[in-house]
């Protein structure tokens, strides 16, 4: 989970923009929320959440396949900042990097609190079995999985 690295509970001491990369990173939780293919209405500007995942998310593990270039592979990919936690508000309100720019506390499933991944499927706060790879979906097809609008 977080590297030797990793200063036990940083989150009650620091701000998001204080952390370090692997004090940043152990937020993650794994949810994979954020990989989930959003769309947004140029007319309307309504988002449009849906049943697919980024290509490069491996669903079993809720971890990206090619973290250190998702950038360059995926120009869409979300670039998460301290900055933007607290303006990204389609992010799920349990996202730990969401909570703490908002001055909360991170939930008592989080994994740097239950010591365990597992803990995120538990708490039913993951993508897990409730999406599918936009790698398995032609591109006429998307608009079929379309969630919800926001």
């Amino acid at each position: 989970m977080a590297g030797d690295s990793v200063k036990e509970r940083f989150w009650e001491t620091k701000s998001l923009s204080e952390l370090d990369d692997d004090e940043w990173e152990a937020l993650c939780d794994g949810c994979a929320q954020c990989c989930r293919l959003r769309f947004r209405d140029s007319e309307t500007d309504a988002l449009a959440t849906t049943t697919l995942v980024c290509g490069l998310l491996d669903l079993p593990t809720r971890r990206c396949t090619s973290y250190p270039q998702r950038h360059e592979l995926v120009p869409d990919c979300v670039v998460l900042t301290p900055e933007k936690a607290a303006t990204f508000d389609w992010l799920p309100e349990t996202c730990a990097y969401r909570r703490l720019a908002h001055g909360q506390q991170l939930e008592p499933w989080h994994p740097l609190l239950s010591g365990t991944f597992d803990s995120v499927e538990q708490a039913g706060v993951s993508v897990a079995d409730q999406v599918i790879s936009a790698k398995d979906v032609h591109p006429d097809d998307i608009e079929h999985h379309i969630l919800k609008w926001v």
